[in-house]
């Protein structure tokens, strides 16, 4: 069957309302030829006859009355539709789906998206977290509409803009005797905790050692900052981390010292080049963008 028109409904409906087509044609400023053939091809389409004249007014047949009761519904879930569609227009709602890091995630994102959900009540925002090749693969697979990852990365369609740069440091137990800046021969006489391999993180640090001619074997690989900097202030090795994961009252149960040579990984963001940005991803790649300006220059190397 082919699809009902709506305005052959409406004009069906405010003709049997108003009891004859020259009176529904007034209304719906039409002519009377034009709302009678609006029924005509309504029920052609429909098969069966929908209007019958009882003296001078027109009156609905059984399939007409059966067809009525529908109309106020299927106006309903008309106008439900177009005021969700004009919630997406207007920019005040919309769905950002976001990829970054998990240490991003829990110390970086928060206030930002905050601000966002503040500005844009009806956005909806949802977060997945994964390793930098994951990520870029899913912006790339637009599973993902952005992502905020850890350099290097690169893709034949994607935009790379880099927005801060975070500092790592070694965190040891209290106590540790450790010097004002750490290198990695002073780290490899400790027991060291390490991100689990695979991510950039973890290819980042293992580059440092390397370039200082450390072979260093980790005493445990993890994928979880939180489990590394409870298992340092439970005295079980010392770590090197992203500084913005032991800022302020993040490092308050370890010693925290910076590392020599200084070591930084590079946050960016990601998106695909031909990715139709409205307002609502448009205003989150802006505030992602804007990271290193908002960034206290301590976590910035």
């Amino acid at each position: 069957m082919e699809r009902i028109n709506l305005d052959q409904l409406h004009g069906f409906a405010t003709a049997i309302e108003l009891g004859s087509f020259s009176a529904a044609a007034q209304r719906l400023d039409l002519t009377q030829p034009a709302v009678s053939l609006q029924v005509r091809q309504l029920e052609k389409r429909l098969g069966t006859p929908l209007v019958e004249r009882v003296g001078r007014v027109l009156r609905p047949t059984a399939a007409g009355a059966e067809l009525l009761a529908h109309i106020p519904r299927i106006d309903a879930a008309v106008a439900d539709a177009l005021h969700a569609v004009a919630h997406h227009a207007s920019g005040t709602a919309g769905r950002v789906r976001l990829g970054t890091g998990a240490t991003a995630c829990i110390f970086l994102l928060p206030p930002v998206l905050g601000a966002l959900r503040q500005r844009f009540a009806g956005l909806e925002i949802t977060v997945r977290t994964g390793n930098t090749a994951d990520i870029v693969q899913a912006v790339e697979d637009n599973t993902l509409d952005l992502g905020l990852v850890t350099l290097p990365a690169s893709g034949r369609m994607l935009d790379v803009t880099p927005v801060l740069q975070d500092a790592f440091v070694a965190i040891a137990p209290k106590g540790t005797a450790l010097p004002k800046k750490v290198t990695a021969a002073d780290l490899a006489r400790h027991p060291v905790l390490l991100f689990e391999p695979g991510g950039q993180t973890r290819r980042i640090a293992d580059a440092w050692f390397a370039q200082a001619g450390v072979a260093l074997q980790p005493a445990m690989s993890l994928g979880s900052v939180e489990a590394i900097k409870e298992l340092v202030a439970a005295g079980l090795g010392c770590a090197v981390l992203p500084g913005m994961a032991v800022q302020g009252a993040h490092c308050t149960a370890v010693e925290v010292r910076p590392l020599s040579p200084p070591l930084a990984r590079t946050l960016a963001v990601v998106v695909r080049k031909d990715k139709r940005l409205h307002r609502g991803l448009r205003e989150t790649v802006a505030a992602l963008r804007a990271l290193g300006q908002n960034t206290p220059a301590h976590q910035r190397s």
